[in-house]
């Protein structure tokens, strides 16, 4: 009975070994390359935006996306160019025309491989934003946005530009 079971995890073992050789192993750029996946909008009891999350599919040859929270010292120390990773810009539509917003809305990404153990890294990346904000500067209900990401190593991903998206702010 011993036997029979060191045999069938062997050949367990071994079909997955076998599996796992059969999958063809991905390999990206090093520079983070980005793809809108959608924006999605949550409401409050009277109807109005109240959270947008702003969704990107993303891949990265070297595993270096993210910061850890203790990630202040430069470049990512709080007022540099690169404490934040995540980079939005917001456009609004006035006239038929979409014209920049002064204030942009950047975010840091959390440290998305903290072990570093895989360095082909691909998935996507969740943003929070708080649509209250945006009540403030808008003067139209008609927005559109462009982002990108920079990774550790400080390289920029391209730049995607989202579909326009009618806002109900209070």
């Amino acid at each position: 009975m011993k036997v029979f079971v060191k045999i069938q995890i062997i050949a367990l073992v071994f079909l997955g070994l076998m599996q796992g050789s059969c999958i063809e192993k991905q390999t990206y750029p090093d520079e983070p390359i980005i793809e809108y996946k959608n924006f999605l909008i949550t409401t409050n009891a009277q109807g109005f935006d109240q959270t947008g999350y702003f969704i990107i599919s993303f891949t990265d040859g070297d595993g270096d996306i993210g910061l850890d929270q203790g990630d202040t010292n430069p470049p990512y120390n709080p007022g540099s160019e690169y404490y934040y990773n995540f980079f939005i810009t917001i456009y609004e539509k006035n006239n038929g025309i979409f014209q920049e917003l002064s204030a942009p809305y950047n975010a840091r990404i959390p440290n998305v491989n903290p072990e570093g153990i895989d360095k082909d890294l691909k998935g996507d990346i969740q943003i929070e934003m708080d649509l209250s904000l945006f009540a403030i500067v808008l003067t139209n209900d008609t927005i559109k946005m462009d982002a990108y990401i920079v990774d550790r190593a400080l390289n920029a991903s391209n730049t995607i530009t989202t579909p326009e998206f009618v806002l109900n702010l209070q």
